[in-house]
Order: C-alpha cells, then structure tokens, then sequence
C-alpha cells in the first residue's frame, strides 16, 4: 500500500504511522507548576539529541502541563519509564485538572532532585535532571505552524540506580526500560545483542 500522511488516505481505522516508527523511547517528565504542583506526564515524541552537549526532546501536541510548566520554569526532570512501572506510567497520561498533581493520582512518592526543582520518581531507576535550553514549535513542508512544540533541555544531572551497572556498563536489558510501539502497545527492553562498529 501507499498513503499520504497529510491526505490521511490510508483507508485503516488508525493512522500506522506511529506502529511503523517504533519502538520509541518514552520521556516520563516531571515539572513544577507556578502554584507548586507537582506534574508528571509521558510523552512517545521523546529523543535523547545530542551526547555533547547533552540535550534530550520531548513534544507536545498543544501547550499541555509538561510543556506550560517547563517554559514558565525553565527546568524538567526525565524520569526513566520501566516494565515494573508500566502501570503508573500508563496512568499519569490521564487528563486531569492542572491543579492535581499525577504522583499523587499514581501513588508515585516523589524524591528530590539536585540541581533543578522539579521532583524525580523515587522509583524510576534513572532521571535526567534538565534546564531548558530552547524551544520551538515544529512547521509543515508549508511553513504552517503545526501546534506541535518542541521542548529541548540540557542534562545537568543524572540520578542512577547503582545496582543495574555491571564490569562499568549500564545494563539495559536489566532495566527493562519502556517503549510506545502504535496503538495502545507498549515495548521493552529485554534482548541485547551487541555488534562492534567495523573499523
């Protein structure tokens, strides 16, 4: 078959796109709103971008909390979105009031971070504490604003769980960290096979 995105002529009851690009690496992100509330949020448009410096991306269709909360404060936290926490994962993507904050709808205890003021999930094994950097809101092939906006922040600090390193490497496979594949399918990461770069 053959479509055209922006025709949505795909002729499916749901646009593939998403199930064709996947696995994608979800950005379990936690701000501060101006009043104190704590938000937490998962988005599947999530990226790290670059390794020097170290900038991570996360998008928004519309100015959601997440996006509104880290423009006005400047700061993010990604918390690490895991298998044994794919319920609570699923669960803060609920809409609910801007004054309500997910960890408490979640039952997530929060922890502190170190260097920006947003929150961490105590129970994430990694968070990437993060100062935004810039954003932009993403365009069409017409130069027509999408309403999609893009969130890029620089790692400050990293919080790691201790127990998933092993002879100096991260293990991956242990951390059992989640994807959104399309639909309402989700992915993780239990298999590694490894392949040296040839020279």
């Amino acid at each position: 078959m053959f479509y055209e995105p922006a025709r949505r002529n795909h002729g499916l009851p749901h646009d593939p796109l998403k199930a064709i690009v996947a696995p994608r690496p979800i950005g379990w992100i936690s701000t501060l709103a101006e009043d104190g509330t704590a938000n937490l949020a998962p988005y599947s448009f999530f990226n790290l971008v670059s390794e020097n410096p170290s900038i991570v991306m996360f998008s928004s269709a519309g100015i959601k909390d997440s996006a509104r909360n880290a423009i006005a404060s400047g700061e993010f936290v990604c918390n690490l979105a895991t298998l044994e926490l794919i319920e609570q994962v699923n669960l803060s993507s609920k809409p609910i009031p801007s004054d309500e904050s997910e960890f408490e709808l979640t039952g997530l205890a929060t922890a502190p971070s170190r260097v920006v003021k947003p929150p961490r999930v105590a129970a994430a094994p990694c968070a990437l504490e993060c100062v935004v950097t810039e954003t932009l809101e993403a365009r069409d092939r017409h130069g027509a604003a999408s309403g999609r906006h893009l969130i890029f922040g620089e790692i400050v600090g990293v919080h790691l769980d201790e127990a998933f390193i092993e002879d100096g490497l991260v293990r991956t496979d242990r951390l059992h960290a989640l994807a959104r594949c399309g639909y309402f399918d989700f992915a993780w990461v239990e298999d590694l096979r490894s392949l040296p770069r040839p020279a």
